[in-house]
């Protein structure tokens, strides 16, 4: 394994990228032919994976065992489970969600590419784009994920043609571009024999781009969440009322975007009570500044009632707290949501009562219609929720803040998460028509 050192990668970029795909595309294998040929595999690791390979009558190591963890996986020779994996390399350092690529598991597809800045999704050169692949690209264009790379694996399984690729990434681009994803690049591969994951291909002389890990290393990192709208979600009030500190009471959580600087003016959310930040601790220590994603605690100079829940924000730049959200959704759960549905609603630190008022419309993957007042959302649809709330809630639009634009939707019987939300995402909906939902007990 190459040595990179401290100063190194405390110069380099992150990049936090997820790979997916349908069953059997591939996506293990590149991931582990990744970090096999980019020398980021420790020596134990590797013998490991030989060993097993060889329990398994294979001759080559199975990269793909760098990744599927669970024994389940390994016995089934399927991803489940979101497999994260940290390397680096001197020019960026980079965060790894491979994601599932059975229908089953879209869920978990969603969970890895929730934070993603770019997404590789894998095709089966044999198969082409079918429809769980169009299901992921959905879904990364749903969650503004802002690059899209599309991998033709198994090159070497139809002789390198480049008809074959540049069928699929005329198909594929088109599809996607009408789903507004705003970059796409194709790479024909071959994750089991290495071609143009790490090194460029001899056997593809027709393809003059970049090797998987080259646009990684090189595409440009464009949003900086330190320069978005401050958000800090409470999560705990700390007051040790110590006699070293009788009169301690700080706000502590994660910063969700931007940046807070002592004696800013700052609004509580959803109560709209103001006061202005007298200190902020990050790491036990006092500092003037600080920015997304360091954990910290403020300090307030007016003593307010603030709890776990609650949102602080620059006066200036708070955003209307309100019952009524209306966003797009992918639904994850087995079981349906439909119109009437009581539900938990999770923003941030917070979680309320909520009651899905209407569903307008439920994208039809294959063709981007809109099934209009479908009546339900079964797994992995995708579609157009209205929803109320018990308590007004301080939401930002997705477009502007993927941590505070987002919600999930809870089974308030057994917590089962049902539904990630995307706040004013829109695949032009048609109007809503006004319907009628038993809300006895629940009635805000």
């Amino acid at each position: 394994m190459s040595t990179i050192t401290n100063e190194v990668l405390a110069e380099t970029t992150l990049l936090r990228f997820a790979t997916a795909g349908s069953v059997d595309d591939g996506k293990s294998t590149l991931v582990g032919r990744l970090l096999h040929d980019s020398k980021s595999v420790l020596t134990d690791q590797l013998e490991a994976v030989e060993h097993a390979s060889r329990s398994r009558g294979q001759e080559a190591p199975d990269l793909a065992l760098l990744t599927d963890g669970l024994r389940a996986e390994r016995e089934q020779g399927i991803t489940i489970d979101v497999a994260y994996r940290y390397f680096a390399t001197p020019r960026r350092r980079f965060i790894l969600a491979d994601t599932p690529g059975h229908v089953q598991y879209t869920r978990n597809m969603v969970t890895g590419a929730s934070t993603a800045e770019l997404t590789v999704i894998l095709v089966d050169a044999r198969n082409g784009v079918v429809e769980q692949t169009r299901r992921h690209a959905a879904i990364a264009a749903l969650l503004r994920v802002p690059h899209v790379v599309l991998a033709v694996n198994k090159m070497d399984l139809v002789d390198y043609e480049e008809t074959v690729f540049a069928k699929i990434a005329e198909e594929f681009t088109a599809y996607a571009g009408e789903l507004g994803v705003p970059e796409i690049t194709a790479i024909p591969i071959s994750a089991l024999a290495g071609d143009n994951v790490v090194d460029p291909s001899s056997n593809m002389d027709w393809y003059g781009g970049p090797t998987v890990l080259e646009h990684l290393e090189t595409v440009a990192v464009s949003h900086d969440l330190a320069h978005c709208h401050a958000r800090l979600p409470v999560q705990v009030v700390i007051r040790p009322q110590t006699a070293e500190l009788p009169d301690y009471r700080g706000y502590a959580g994660q910063i969700a975007a931007g940046t807070f600087r002592v004696g800013d003016p700052v609004t509580v959310l959803p109560s709209g009570r103001t006061s202005k930040i007298s200190g902020i601790d990050l790491l036990g220590k006092p500092v003037d500044v600080a920015w997304t994603p360091q954990s910290v605690t403020l300090l307030l100079e007016d003593d307010i009632d603030i709890s776990r829940g609650d949102l602080i924000v620059p006066t200036p730049d708070a955003p209307t707290a309100t019952q009524d959200i209306e966003a797009t959704v992918c639904h994850v759960a087995d079981q349906a949501l439909t119109v009437g549905h009581r539900v938990l609603l999770k923003h941030g630190t917070r979680t309320v009562k909520a009651i899905v008022k209407d569903i307008p419309s439920r994208l039809t993957l294959d063709d981007l219609s809109l099934h209009p007042h479908p009546g339900q959302l079964v797994a992995n649809d995708i579609g157009r929720v209205k929803i109320r709330t018990a308590e007004p809630l301080p939401v930002d639009a997705y477009a502007d803040s993927r941590r505070t634009g987002s919600f999930i939707l809870i089974d308030p019987n057994d917590g089962t998460t049902l539904t990630a939300g995307m706040v004013g995402e829109s695949f032009a909906a048609p109007e809503p028509v006004k319907t009628e939902a038993d809300d006895e007990g629940w009635d805000f």
